[in-house]
């Protein structure tokens, strides 16, 4: 099943690679994607690492074309209905536009988003250095002002156990709130009963709860 997770899974466990020799472009990530050993400025590798990182999920069919450029998998994206420009969720290909380079000149897998930005994991950038042309394998905390857009893949849902059933000593306050609107499970029918709560998540609940008493 190709989920987000596994993809991010795959990535998580690059971390740190890098190229060798430094600024050759001689990766691991470029010998699989050309079937041979190349170098040189003509083969970066921020984009044949997350095509890399999508195989190795059995996910290569997710992505709207097999590239190495970033400004084509964003056409092909946009071709195919995939593309976004907010609201980045785990998984998603991100794409960004640095000052001085192209406007699409990096790219990266979200890991987690942010009110701010996303982190992300990313090959062929750096701690300190170039940051779209690093030689490393990293993870990056970016800011939504450098974000272009995303590709956002049809990942597969993970099948996970519903947490459904209330103790005994909630039960009757759990089937009220759900027989008056006020407790919601997720898109996949999960009530999350034990998972803690949120502030936003309370607000809504109150927000139910008062037109609940408007009705009445």
């Amino acid at each position: 099943m190709a989920t987000a997770e596994k993809v991010l899974a795959a990535a998580r466990g690059e971390l740190g690679v890098k190229e060798s020799p430094a600024a050759s472009n001689t990766v691991k990530y470029n010998t699989w994607y050309y079937n041979q050993e190349v170098s040189g400025p003509a083969y970066p590798w921020c984009m044949v690492f997350v095509q890399w990182c999508f195989a190795q999920a059995a996910a290569s069919g997710l992505l709207p074309v097999r590239t190495a450029s970033c400004g084509e998998l964003m056409r092909a994206a946009q071709r195919a209905g995939l593309w976004v420009t907010g609201g980045y969720r785990p998984g998603d290909v991100v794409i960004y536009d640095f000052p001085g380079g192209a406007s699409t000149d990096h790219c990266g897998i979200v890991e987690e988003a942010r009110a701010d930005g996303i982190i992300a994991i990313e090959g062929n950038t750096s701690d300190r250095g170039s940051q779209s042309n690093g030689g490393m394998v990293c993870r990056k905390t970016r800011l939504k002002s450098q974000i272009v857009g995303a590709v956002r893949p049809e990942y597969q849902t993970e099948v996970t156990n519903m947490d459904n059933t209330p103790a005994l000593a909630h039960k009757e306050g759990v089937e009220w709130a759900l027989e008056n609107g006020i407790l919601a499970g997720n898109a996949q029918g999960d009530l999350m009963l034990s998972q803690p709560l949120t502030r936003q998540q309370f607000c809504t609940m109150m927000y139910r709860f008062a037109k609940l008493l408007d009705r009445g």
